[in-house]
């Protein structure tokens, strides 16, 4: 899976990523610093999955009509360790195929998907 990890993704969990054959773009590595908008515009050019933790990406998808990537999963999950947080995201990820084209929120109990525009 192509995916963009948003710079508060844990490095644990983009080595993980990316050691289970993802290619993952990390923001904190490429752009560090950069805006959310660019961050949104840079995983759409490159059609990349974007992985988050920032609520923000939903505000200019739905309420600014920004041009959304190949889908957003947001993640609202307690983070005990980035051991934790990469077990979490590594096996939220692999367990559906249906990412693309939604923005999708995954918390402790749930994955819910809203189709993107």
């Amino acid at each position: 899976m192509r995916l963009c990890a948003n710079e508060n993704i844990p490095e644990d969990c983009v080595r993980r990523l990316r050691a289970e054959g993802h290619d993952v773009l990390w923001v904190r590595d490429v752009a560090p610093g950069s805006s959310d908008p660019d961050v949104l515009a840079r995983s759409r050019a490159e059609g990349r999955l974007l992985v988050t933790f920032d609520k923000d990406f939903g505000e200019l998808v739905f309420r600014h009509g920004a041009a959304a990537s190949v889908g957003i999963v947001l993640f609202r999950i307690p983070q005990p360790s980035a051991a934790a947080v990469a077990e979490r995201v590594c096996t939220t990820l692999g367990s559906r195929s249906d990412w693309a084209g939604n923005y999708s929120v995954v918390t402790e109990r749930a994955i819910r998907m809203r189709p993107l525009q």
